[in-house]
């Protein structure tokens, strides 16, 4: 049995560990937790994170960054409900937002501002309160040399195709297909490339 199967069989014990590494109230790991971080943390060869970039980053998930991939100023890295997956030659810009579960293949350019979240808070049960309903995750993919524009939001459980280009200030709420333009809120597909045409042509 290993350690993840036991501690699911022992919710106690995985109660008393969740507490010994996560803040109850700000939600991060202590800093002693953090000071080990290098040693838990992957990082590929070349890979940067700035210093600024705020890292809520248990070992309980997983967290690693390709080869040559930068992670920008201002931006907060959270794997506390799911693993954080990015690619090599990534760069996530400025002030992004990135709470697991995502995986990022590589070459992915992502702008300023950005929030890609993989959870949604549960709020069905109208005794209680939201915050007691704990939260459901469902994992976002964004495709390899995908770019995403300034102030993007995508939601959890989205996947986006590969070569996509997805507009500033778009909120993506379901599914984008291979090499795909798209704008507005929620976004829309405006152009797609046609293999056939070897052309960018106009959805309709």
């Amino acid at each position: 049995m290993n350690l993840k199967n036991y501690l699911h069989k022992n919710p106690k014990l995985k109660k008393r560990i969740h507490r010994f590494i996560m803040h109850p109230v700000k939600t991060r790991p202590y800093w002693w937790i953090r000071i080990l971080q290098p040693i838990y943390i992957k990082k590929g060869k070349g890979a940067v994170i700035y210093r600024s970039v705020r890292k809520d980053l248990p070992p309980f998930h997983q967290f690693r960054l390709g080869k040559y991939s930068v992670i920008e100023d201002y931006s907060c890295l959270n794997n506390a409900v799911g693993d954080i997956i990015i690619g090599d030659y990534c760069r996530i810009g400025l002030s992004n937002t990135v709470i697991g579960p995502i995986r990022i293949d590589n070459g992915v350019n992502i702008s300023q501002n950005v929030v890609l979240i993989g959870l949604n808070h549960n709020y069905r049960d109208i005794t209680k309160n939201i915050i007691e309903q704990g939260i459901t995750t469902s994992p976002i993919h964004i495709g390899k040399h995908t770019i995403i524009g300034a102030n993007v939001i995508v939601l959890p459980g989205v996947n986006i195709g590969k070569h996509c280009f997805i507009g500033a200030g778009c909120v993506v709420t379901k599914d984008i297909p291979d090499y795909c333009v798209t704008v507005g809120n929620p976004a829309r597909i405006i152009k797609r490339f046609n293999p056939q045409t070897q052309m960018w042509e106009k959805v309709n």
